[in-house]
């Protein structure tokens, strides 16, 4: 008769831990609030009544603490982390530029020749064949058009990824190599949703607009990139900052293109001129009027567009 009472108090007990696991899990056993904030220290706290739900937890982080960015530097003790935009992703050593030594003290002649030879040796062992060059080189100049075109650091890691599927895929074959590194940036920007064009790419780039709007439709064809058509809206922000128009000109413009867009407008139609003509007319309503010029050179499209797209915006908006 023992054994059977053990049972049900270990089950009764098992039963009872499992429902207090479920209720801080759920929220605050003390007030019910699902406000659950976890501090540096490891615990795991109700962020209305302040009741301690969990202490003593696992800390991943380092054994130190650091305040600043010098600190931080000095105390870490390991490198950044792996990153596609390298060749290597980052895992080879490099040799510091700074001729001195570990305590800061400049080194003589002689070892900064030598420093100054092994820094070449390393360079050139870096990559070892004519593949690893070429996408050292690809992945360089896809962080120079980056760079140049201010998209964050997500866009880059993307489009280092999608150059690599070509690669595999061997896509690039009778492909120049900065062709395929643009077009995999303009569509990691798409797939990211930065509304750069096809225009300021090319502006960047070192080939031809059409012959990188030919290899960014086979590679999208070919690895099967899923890309939705830009929305002109996203463009708005960046042109009026740019044409330093008002947030007014801007709810305007975003409001044009909404209802013109409902009444099948967009159709067919290049997004960058679409968003340049809703600003335009957006100006003239909020009387803070900008030229067509002025408006044609910020969004890289001609006068003629614009017109075209203004006057076709107006009349669907019924505005005399």
């Amino acid at each position: 008769m023992v054994r059977p009472t053990r049972q049900r108090t270990r089950d009764t007990d098992t039963e009872q831990r499992t429902t207090e696991d479920e209720g801080v899990r759920a929220g605050c056993p003390e007030c019910g609030s699902e406000s659950i904030v976890s501090s540096g220290g490891g615990e795991r706290a109700c962020d209305d009544c302040g009741l301690i739900l969990e202490e003593e937890t696992i800390d991943r982080g380092p054994e130190w603490r650091a305040f600043n960015h010098s600190e931080r530097q000095s105390k870490s003790r390991v490198g950044a982390p792996t990153t596609q935009t390298m060749h290597d992703k980052g895992l080879t050593t490099s040799i510091d530029w700074k001729n001195q030594d570990a305590y800061g003290r400049s080194l003589s002649s002689e070892k900064r020749s030598q420093m100054r030879r092994l820094r070449k040796w390393q360079e050139r062992i870096r990559t070892k064949d004519a593949g690893e060059r070429n996408l050292q080189f690809a992945l360089s100049e896809t962080d120079r058009m980056a760079s140049s075109l201010g998209v964050p650091r997500s866009v880059r890691e993307v489009a280092c990824v999608i150059y690599r599927r070509a690669l595999d895929e061997d896509l690039i074959r009778g492909r120049s190599i900065e062709g395929v590194a643009t077009a995999t940036l303009y569509a990691a920007c798409r797939m990211e949703g930065i509304p750069r064009s096809l225009e300021e790419v090319a502006a960047v780039s070192r080939v031809e607009r059409k012959e990188i709007g030919r290899t960014y439709r086979y590679i999208a064809q070919e690895l099967g990139l899923e890309m939705e058509p830009v929305d002109p809206k996203k463009y708005v922000p960046r042109f009026c900052s740019e044409l330093q128009l008002s947030e007014e000109v801007q709810a305007k413009a975003n409001e044009i293109i909404d209802v013109t867009a409902d009444k099948g407008l967009l159709s067919g139609k290049s997004p960058t001129g679409y968003a340049a003509a809703a600003i335009y007319a957006s100006s003239l309503l909020c009387n803070e009027k900008k030229t067509q010029r002025a408006v044609a050179d910020v969004a890289q499209v001609t006068e003629v567009t614009i017109r075209n797209r203004y006057q076709e915006q107006i009349e669907a908006m019924d505005i005399h």
